[in-house]
């Protein structure tokens, strides 16, 4: 049963970015961005919350706020390997049976989204959980620097199993395409096996590491909200939610 005592909440972060350096630590609305993905996480009341960083600066940054940190090593292929070596630091004895992988790039993340995507453990055969939402736009899905889940969700269904993920429409029919955000919940278990395997052609390739699941016959269980948790990726993104937190 998930519980505040055995569940976690991981926001896996480094400084190096191509596109905005020193991204996290980025000023909106008067706090760093990961301060604000820090304290919705916080909000929530879920469980433990830890940032794992390879950073002195974003450690500095969440120890001045009274916040929980884990050092990792710099040389982490993907944030969930990050996650789970913090995982391993934080809680040796194994008490920790539910993870959220949230990432410290979305600074408009709310206590809704983590709860849903938590709760989507909660049946005994789901190993791994994430969101989705509708396209606003029609043209969105022609943009590649938007994830696609391909799932099945008819009606007033808001849960179902990932086919597949990919960032160009092809031949999927639009009704079964959704924006993918990028947040996941691990049981134990499926995180340990998950990072025992090998990157896939198609997660190197596509960049999306969801794919190393799929590839290797996991069920990643997919949740419908009503509402898209912007992230920040590009100067545009940032000065979008600037105005948002700002009001």
């Amino acid at each position: 049963m998930i519980s505040q005592e055995n569940t976690a909440i991981i926001i896996p972060v480094r400084l190096q970015a191509s596109r905005l350096p020193n991204k996290p630590l980025l000023d909106i609305a008067g706090k760093p961005m990961i301060q604000h993905v820090w304290e919705s996480a916080i909000a929530s009341d879920l469980g433990r919350v830890v940032v794992a960083t390879d950073s002195d600066e974003i450690a500095k940054c969440i120890e001045s706020l009274g916040g929980d940190v884990c050092m990792t090593s710099e040389n982490h292929q993907t944030g969930t390997d990050r996650m789970h070596e913090a995982l391993q630091v934080i809680d040796p004895g194994k008490m920790i049976h539910y993870i959220i992988n949230l990432q410290g790039d979305l600074p408009t993340i709310n206590s809704m989204a983590l709860e849903k995507v938590l709760n989507l453990l909660s049946s005994e055969e789901n190993e791994i959980g994430t969101l989705v939402t509708q396209f606003e736009r029609e043209e969105d899905l022609k943009k590649e620097q938007f994830v696609k889940a391909v799932c099945n969700l008819s009606g007033s269904e808001t849960e179902s199993y990932a086919e597949n993920f990919v960032r160009k429409q092809g031949d999927y029919d639009s009704k079964n395409l959704f924006h993918h955000i990028g947040i996941y919940s691990f049981k134990r278990d499926a995180l340990e096996k998950f990072v025992t395997l090998s990157q896939t052609d198609r997660e190197k390739n596509e960049k999306l590491e969801q794919l190393r699941a799929l590839d290797n016959n996991m069920k990643i269980k997919i949740g419908l909200i009503d509402f898209l948790p912007l992230g920040v990726d590009t100067p545009d993104d940032l000065e979008e939610i600037r105005k948002i937190l700002s009001k």
